[in-house]
């Protein structure tokens, strides 16, 4: 009924149809005329992404899956083609996939200058495609507050007032929904926060689990 998330094609959909190949510094020896303009992805796309999606944008060397036999073709590939020895790989995965330090779908791209990135491999299976929005909350301070309003506010309609007055008024909901939101935020925060874990805008390029 609902079709996975193939990241690659929503990093697609945000970069749009513009050709991006050109003004590119030569970063790993690329010869740039050599790559291909549907791979190369700039660094603000590849954060969006990360961040509506919550994943991880890090070093290769963090990456605890096991790289299939087609990704490290493509790397002898692209090393036999260009005459270089690609360095500072980087991947994009969600946290469980990378060894993070204490403080379904990888992507395998190096870095070709002035914040690009040309996409290797992708392997794996898709992305469950209700991820987007059972992260959403999680996304930033302002999603997070307003994931926390909405919630409060569907949990207080269930308050049954007339155990609390014999004549509810919306001033009294109001004061369970005000009550109920400063719980929910409370939860919220020691969940997130107080046990080390913080929104996606502030981790996606984090090798750290607890930050």
């Amino acid at each position: 009924m609902f079709t996975p998330t193939n990241i690659r094609h929503e990093l697609d959909r945000v970069k749009g149809p513009k050709s991006q190949k050109t003004h590119l510094t030569s970063i790993n020896n690329f010869s740039i005329d050599e790559l291909e303009a549907t791979r190369i992805y700039h660094i603000s796309q590849i954060k969006k992404i990360c961040v509506d999606y919550r994943l991880r944008f890090l070093e290769a060397a963090l990456f605890k899956g096991i790289f299939p036999v087609e990704a490290v073709d493509e790397i002898k590939s692209l090393e036999q083609c260009h005459k270089t020895s690609l360095m500072d790989l980087k991947m994009m995965a969600p946290s469980k996939l990378f060894k993070l330090e204490n403080a379904d779908d990888p992507l395998l791209f190096a870095p070709i200058g002035n914040g690009y990135y040309y996409l290797i491999h992708q392997w794996g299976n898709d992305l469950h495609p209700f991820r987007k929005w059972l992260v959403w909350p999680l996304k930033n301070l302002i999603t997070m507050c307003v994931a926390t309003l909405i919630v409060s506010f569907l949990i207080s309609l269930f308050v049954p007032l007339s155990v609390f007055t014999t004549n509810p008024t919306t001033s009294d909901f109001l004061l369970i929904y005000f009550f109920m939101f400063k719980s929910i935020a409370a939860i919220v925060i020691y969940f997130t926060f107080a046990r080390g874990k913080n929104v996606s805008q502030a981790i996606w390029n984090s090798k750290y689990y607890n930050h």
